[in-house]
């Protein structure tokens, strides 16, 4: 049963949504607060979020960027606001779609199931690529699982940014030495196995549904993502 997390202050409406959520088979977690959502979000790793804009203690698009810190669960904004430039905001931001107030609970329902068949991709917003709960911020040169920051050594670092970069492209030992390692390294081609090995173990905690190292046997590696 996927998880929907409504994030909305207004006691009314939340139990409206949650029982349509009910209805339609989904599990929903309720909050009213910045806090309470993000306590939510961190217990509970909803499959979907429906988030209101307009919080007593929170600033919805801040929440949002809180939510895509921590991976690529999609997210549809709900407000009162219905200027086209909210909107473009808010989708501009990270978000997957946008409802206006007042809305029909069915139509609700109806957008979680559309959003909830599209496949994820990662997004290169700001230069960072998010794949499920692993997030890559190429710029920054950092990598984090479930929010927690992966401790990698500059070479395993530099060998994952390469392969982020080219997702679901398989590169053999000798291509890898030569971009990642440089031309004149002079070591064992054995060294990229090595480095493999202890990113897949740095990343144990990226869920599989989402992607993995692979290796391609008599082909090379890739960092396949799930589309």
């Amino acid at each position: 049963m996927k998880t929907i997390l409504i994030i909305e202050d207004e006691v009314a409406i939340s139990r409206v949504l949650a029982a349509y959520v009910k209805k339609a088979g989904y599990r929903p977690v309720r909050a009213a607060t910045g806090t309470e959502a993000i306590a939510a979000f961190d217990c509970d790793k909803p499959d979907l979020v429906l988030l209101d804009l307009m919080l007593p203690d929170a600033d919805g698009m801040e929440l949002l960027a809180a939510i895509r810190e921590r991976g690529a669960c999609p997210v549809i904004m709900l407000t009162a606001r219905d200027g086209i430039s909210d909107r473009l905001a808010g989708l501009n931001e990270g978000a997957d779609d946008y409802m206006v107030k007042p809305f029909v609970p069915e139509e609700v329902v109806a957008r979680i199931k559309a959003v909830l068949r599209r496949p994820v991709h990662w997004n290169d917003r700001h230069g960072k690529r998010i794949y499920g709960n692993l997030l890559i911020d190429l710029a920054a040169k950092q990598v984090l699982v479930n929010g927690a920051e992966v401790a990698l050594n500059p070479r395993e670092l530099t060998l994952l940014l390469f392969l982020a970069e080219r997702p679901n492209r398989t590169f053999s030992r000798e291509q890898l030495i030569e971009q990642v390692w440089g031309m004149d390294y002079e070591g064992s081609d054995r060294a990229v196995d090595l480095s493999i090995k202890r990113l897949r173990q740095a990343l144990s905690h990226w869920s599989g549904d989402e992607g993995e190292i692979r290796t391609l046997r008599g082909m090379g590696y890739q960092l396949w993502i799930k589309e």
